[in-house]
């Protein structure tokens, strides 16, 4: 049964948006008597696989957690490469999905970035204003969720508005986006982490073992197929 035919079978449930945490990095590379950096170096080639094939299957918004504001304590050596890794392959794969008709947005908390990365990823987004296929790439960079509802609250404060769920949400790093039916998480670890706690609070979380490495198409279209069988209530 191929994946159109699993999702009719389950009810056909449209999925529009998907959050991931990429969880596990380490651990895989660990696990395989090497680097941390080598693990992500693969985390990266994974996402590269996942992102295209998500989109493959419908999917509109796609929204990565790559970097959170609380990995910033992280050795300096590791902080350094990731963010080498960000100015260097990312941009580079991420212009090649930008030139496929593709919207490339970022969120987060941009201050703590490299110069050249930050001009980077600002340039990208202005290129890529004009997608044609209808399809965003979101990578959350320096992301925190705590850190994004403040600015928000401040953003709403400075200009005199109402404090509503309308107006904080119009000043999220989010805004625009919508939120997501399903997020993702591999590793092990079974809570969100500071990913997205305002947009998340109807999603259906999906929590794997798998590391983020070894995780497969095959395993996302799973999480697909359960997702159509769920009842979504929406406090009803």
């Amino acid at each position: 049964m191929n994946m159109n035919e699993r999702l009719k079978a389950a009810g056909e449930r449209r999925v529009a948006c998907v959050g991931i945490i990429m969880d596990g990095n380490r651990r895989w590379a660990l696990s395989r008597g090497l680097s941390g950096i080598e693990g992500h170096t693969a985390g990266f080639t994974k996402a590269r696989e996942i992102v295209r094939h998500a989109f493959s299957t419908g999917i509109e918004t796609i929204i990565l957690y790559a970097f959170s504001t609380e990995n910033w304590s992280r050795p300096p050596k590791e902080v350094a490469y990731l963010m080498d890794l960000f100015s260097g392959a990312l941009v580079r794969e991420l212009n090649e999905i930008s030139r496929e008709g593709i919207r490339v947005r970022f969120i987060g908390d941009f201050t703590r970035l490299p110069e050249k990365l930050y001009a980077s990823i600002k340039k990208l987004e202005r290129e890529s204003t004009d997608a044609r296929l209808g399809k965003t790439l979101v990578i959350a960079l320096s992301y925190g969720g705590r850190a994004e509802i403040i600015a928000a609250a401040r953003a709403t404060v400075a200009r005199g508005e109402e404090m509503t769920e309308d107006s904080l949400a119009h000043h999220l790093w989010t805004a625009e986006m919508p939120d997501p039916d399903i997020i993702i998480r591999t590793g092990g670890q079974i809570r969100l982490s500071n990913f997205l706690p305002w947009q998340s609070v109807y999603s259906e979380l999906f929590f794997t073992d798998t590391l983020w490495p070894d995780f497969s198409r095959d395993e996302f279209d799973s999480i697909l197929v359960e997702f159509s069988a769920r009842e979504r209530r929406h406090g009803k």
